[in-house]
C-alpha cells in the first residue's frame, strides 16, 4: 500500500530539517520509511518543495547514482537511482566551495549531458536514439555528494532515493556541442586530490554506454508521470569511486575528450 500524503509530507519535513541543519540522519521512524522505490520518489518529490522554497531554489538538474559496477560494488546497491540538483548548489570551475558546508563530503566523476529537448512522460518506452537526439550539450561534472548520516550503510535504499540519494551539488566544466554518435563511451575519467590520482574509470562502465543511464532516468520518470526539461542536465553516474575529501583538498577532475575541471574545499 502506498504512503499517504499526510505520511510523505512528514517523512519530507525530517530530512529537509536534517539536510539544512546539518543533522546526522540515524534512520526515518519506522512510520516515515518508504516500503518502496514508488513512495521514495514521492518523498523526494514532497522534499523538493521544500528545499527550495527554503533558498536553494529550483531543481534544474538531475543525478543518477549506481549506474556503473564500481559504485554498485562500493554502494552495495544494484540499480540506478535518481534525485534532484539545486540551482544554488551548482558551481562553476575553478570552484571554492566551504567544506564546513557538509557534514561528510564527498566527490564523483561524470560526464554530463544537457537537454536542448524535453522527454516528456508517455507510455511508450524511450529508445537510445530518441534519447540521444535530445542532447544538446555535454560536459565534465563533478557530483558533490554528502553522507549526511550516521551510518549510510545501515540506511534502507529506498530513504536514500527519498534524501536524493547522497546529492550536495555539482562543479559543472565548459559545454561542448553534443554531436551524434560521439563516442562518449571511449571517454577516460580520471580524478586527483592535491595532484595525487585516486581513481580513473570509462565512460563504456555506464551501463555499456552513458546515453543508457539517460534512457533509464527518461522511462524511470515516464512511470513516475514526470519528464525531463530542455535546459536540464543529468549526471549520469560515476566513473570513479566516490572520494571523501578533507578541509583545504584541491579536487582535479580530466574527462578525455570532454574536458577539464577542479575544485578546492577551504
Amino acid at each position: 500500500m502506498a504512503m499517504t500524503e499526510e505520511r510523505i509530507a512528514r517523512a519530507a519535513a525530517l530530512l529537509a530539517r536534517c539536510r539544512l541543519g546539518l543533522e546526522p540522519l540515524d534512520a526515518l521512524p519506522a512510520d516515515l520509511r518508504p516500503d518502496s522505490e514508488s513512495d521514495a520518489y514521492a518523498i523526494q518529490r514532497a522534499l523538493h518543495g521544500l528545499l527550495s522554497a527554503a533558498g536553494l531554489g529550483p531543481v534544474v538538474g538531475h543525478k543518477i547514482g549506481c549506474t556503473t559496477p564500481v559504485m554498485q560494488a562500493f554502494l552495495k546497491i544494484p540499480n540506478p537511482c535518481g534525485g534532484g540538483v539545486f540551482e544554488k548548489t551548482v558551481h562553476r570551475s575553478p570552484a571554492l566551495i566551504a567544506h564546513a558546508d557538509f557534514v561528510r563530503v564527498g566527490v564523483e566523476c561524470e560526464i554530463v549531458a544537457r537537454l536542448k529537448s524535453s522527454l516528456p512522460p508517455r507510455q511508450a518506452p524511450y529508445g537510445f536514439d530518441e534519447v540521444a537526439a535530445a542532447i544538446g550539450s555535454v560536459m565534465p561534472g563533478m557530483e558533490i555528494v554528502d553522507a549526511r548520516y550516521v551510518d549510510y550503510t545501515r540506511l534502507d535504499t529506498p530513504t536514500l532515493i527519498a534524501d536524493d540519494f547522497f546529492d550536495a551539488g555539482c562543479v559543472l566544466g565548459e559545454e561542448r556541442v553534443y554531436e551524434a554518435g560521439m563516442p562518449l563511451d571511449a571517454v577516460v575519467g580520471v580524478t586527483r586530490i592535491n595532484g595525487v590520482e585516486v581513481g580513473r574509470g570509462r565512460g563504456a562502465d555506464v551501463m555499456g554506454h552513458p546515453v543508457n543511464a539517460l534512457v533509464w532516468l527518461a522511462n524511470q520518470r515516464s512511470v513516475l508521470g514526470q519528464g525531463i526539461t530542455a535546459g536540464e542536465f543529468v549526471f549520469l553516474g560515476s566513473v570513479v569511486e566516490t572520494k571523501w575529501v578533507a578541509r583545504g583538498d584541491r579536487v582535479e577532475m580530466d574527462l578525455a575528450g570532454l574536458g577539464r575541471l577542479d575544485a578546492t574545499f577551504n
